[in-house]
């Protein structure tokens, strides 16, 4: 088997998981179209309620779609010979360059943002109830970032992907 046939299922595999990355992202703004903040004089049961519904909507998948998404992008455009052209934005490969790097934005975020205070909102890391607050708060507004760059980086991904725009 050569790389042309793990291209083939990367390109199946990566729209799968941008699907489902991307999905959850926007399923994730209509689901909860504004905060909710949790006031510190919150009964208990109130501020329990709105950590479980939080541990409702993450799941691991999502984030691992993410890294999914990434690698096998990565792959594709490593396999193409445009992988560095791409991330220095260089000749054609710069219009998918665009969705290149929104895209590692968004796996940053996640990883890098989102998660270790999502995993303080949930009470898989020891937090007070003011800093659960401040990061469920944190943890919505990277979720939005995240939604918000998903329509540029699906684009340029696109356009990017039949051709070149310039150049």
């Amino acid at each position: 088997m050569d790389l042309s046939t793990f291209d083939i299922a990367a390109r199946w595999i990566h729209v799968i998981a941008v699907v489902t990355w991307v999905g959850h992202n926007y399923a994730n703004a209509v689901q909860q179209p504004a905060f909710r903040p949790i006031a510190p004089d919150d009964p208990p049961e109130a501020a329990r309620a709105v950590f479980l519904a939080a541990l409702g909507r993450e799941h691991a998948l999502f984030r691992y779609a993410s890294l999914v998404a990434w690698a096998t992008g990565l792959f594709m455009l490593w396999h193409r010979g445009l992988l560095l052209d791409a991330y220095m934005l260089s000749g054609h490969a710069a219009v998918i360059g665009i969705g290149t790097w929104t895209g590692t934005i968004m796996v940053l975020n996640v990883w890098l943002l989102l998660w270790p205070h999502q995993r303080k909102v949930l009470g898989f890391t020891p937090a007070t109830t003011e800093e659960r607050i401040r990061c469920a708060r944190i943890t919505f507004l990277t979720a939005r970032t995240n939604t918000i760059l998903s329509f540029p980086t699906i684009f340029f991904m696109a356009v990017g992907a039949h051709g070149p725009l310039f150049g």
